[in-house]
């Protein structure tokens, strides 16, 4: 007899930002995204970033949910670079569900693209893009290389 199983859908992806830092208010429990960015220019590679967030926002979940985001190195056979995994726990699927993850001494090895895939399970949410330029910097003037 062949068994009637639905499979559950993945979340849906409303938004993804990829920032320095996110703060959560310990009161009201409402985000605040800080220094959103695409680029990261760099006066030499390999380059390292000491903190990279991915904020996200999903809906349409069902109970928990793994969700993961690779960075992934698209210059080099889309190699995975670096992963992050967090839970999200839906109680109903109107529900928006504020998701931080956050990457610590992400090194990235060269000038290009590179990409912030998000996942709901196994299933693929969505992208964002992160270029990585080499910039010119004059001697003594280090100290604003990154951006």
């Amino acid at each position: 007899m062949a068994e009637n199983v639905r499979e559950v859908p993945p979340p849906v992806l409303l938004a993804a930002l990829v920032c320095d830092t996110v703060i959560v208010d310990a009161l009201t429990g409402k985000g605040t995204v800080v220094g959103i960015f695409d680029m990261i220019n760099a006066p030499g590679y390999p380059v390292r970033h000491d903190r990279l967030f991915v904020y996200c926002q999903l809906t349409n979940g069902r109970g928990r949910v793994d969700v993961r985001a690779d960075i992934v190195d698209l210059e080099n056979d889309e190699t995975v670079i670096e992963k992050c995994l967090v839970q999200a726990e839906f109680a109903d699927v109107r529900q928006v569900a504020n998701v931080i993850l956050q990457f610590v001494g992400l090194v990235f090895p060269h000038p290009g693209e590179y990409r912030v895939q998000i996942f709901g399970g196994t299933e693929f949410l969505g992208e964002r893009r992160i270029l990585c330029k080499p910039i010119a910097v004059k001697p003594g003037d280090e100290t604003n290389a990154h951006s």
